[in-house]
């Protein structure tokens, strides 16, 4: 049986895997012909990263979903610590990023390097920092979880409303930065425009 809290969590990682895999293919494609747009949708996306997964989702595994698999499963301590220690690597590397990114939009394609290497680097972290989660914790959670522990799970992540996943209404506050993606993003997570 998948609980409601399982499911949202791996529909949330698929929705940033995604924003990852745009952020990228955009980079690939490069600023031209519309700088203008190209930086206002990469600011987005990074904005959605630093505003959703990392204050959102994360601390909500942090307290709710670490500590009863840690309890029932002491020898995941270091894979936890691991997962902990990329919650708060991962919020310091994409406010990094914003600042790579306002430097390259101000200072020219001499910051241009920095900014690519920086965000392939990060896109590789996320990337296997949710696939720890999706092989391991959550795998134990399904085995050693109580049912008041799922349940508290469930009430928690069903409040997050992640626009992106588009399984869930989006909340007001969200609407714009969601269309402003999703109308210029390549794909997966967008319409393909012209950023």
């Amino acid at each position: 049986m998948k609980h409601p809290s399982m499911q949202i969590i791996i529909e949330e990682h698929a929705a940033l895997s995604a924003m990852l895999r745009s952020l990228s293919l955009m980079l690939t494609r490069g600023p031209e012909p519309n700088r203008g747009k190209f930086f206002e949708v990469l600011r987005a996306m990074l904005f959605y990263i630093d505003e959703f997964p990392e204050r959102l989702h994360h601390p909500k595994e942090s307290q709710l979903l670490f500590p009863p698999v840690l309890q029932r499963c002491p020898e995941l301590a270091s894979t936890v610590s691991q997962l902990e220690k990329d919650h708060v690597r991962g919020e310091h590397r994409v406010r990094e990023l914003q600042h790579l990114l306002l430097a390259w939009e101000l200072l020219g394609d001499s910051r241009r390097n920095a900014f690519e290497k920086a965000a392939q680097e990060f896109l590789q972290f996320y990337l296997d920092h949710m696939r720890l989660e999706e092989s391991v914790i959550l795998p134990q959670a399904q085995k050693s979880l109580s049912t008041d522990e799922w349940k508290a799970l469930d009430d928690a992540f069903a409040t997050n409303c992640d626009p992106l996943t588009g399984k869930y209404p989006p909340g007001q506050d969200y609407l714009g930065l969601f269309s402003r993606i999703t109308e210029n993003a390549p794909a997966p997570i967008g319409l393909g425009g012209n950023a």
